[in-house]
């Protein structure tokens, strides 16, 4: 796909991609962490952000791991591949390496702590970049022509 047929995927498609995502995460993470802590685990005082080292890997450790994977083996996770997204290195346009992977990931909690100010950067930076982004050196891109076909009609 040459660079011609890409631009850069804006904010809300990109949300709508997070969105996915979560989803698909809360029906993994939730079954198996009921599994192990019975309903109990939703009323169970909290120390901190996690209940027990089940639940670090299960809601930490687990996601973080999967979509690092989805990044380097698919270059988007199953949200941004559903709505035709891929992560690129932001200067080759080739795949991003393991340590972009990383970086991009740990940037996200860069973007988030600052009231999510680095994720809502993405709808006013030009290359429509996240400070996560801006950090590992990607971009987020789709093609121009989403459609399955152009639009045609006979002439009377």
């Amino acid at each position: 796909m040459t660079t011609d047929s890409l631009e850069y995927a804006g904010f809300w498609v990109r949300v709508g991609a997070s969105l996915i995502d979560t989803v698909l995460v809360l029906c993994v993470t939730l079954p198996a962490l009921i599994a192990v802590y019975g309903w109990a685990y939703f009323s169970m005082p909290q120390t901190g952000t996690v209940v027990g080292t089940a639940d670090f890997l299960i809601s930490w450790v687990a996601p973080a791991v999967a979509v690092v994977a989805f990044w380097l083996y698919k270059q988007a996770t199953p949200g941004k591949m559903a709505l035709h997204l891929r992560i690129v290195d932001a200067r080759t346009g080739h795949a991003i390496t393991a340590g972009q992977s990383i970086g991009r990931y740990l940037g996200y909690f860069v973007s988030t702590i600052p009231l999510g100010l680095g994720l809502i950067w993405v709808a006013f930076d030009p290359k429509k970049q996240g400070w996560h982004d801006k950090l590992a050196g990607t971009v987020v891109v789709r093609s121009k022509a989403r459609g399955p076909q152009p639009v045609t009609f006979e002439q009377p």
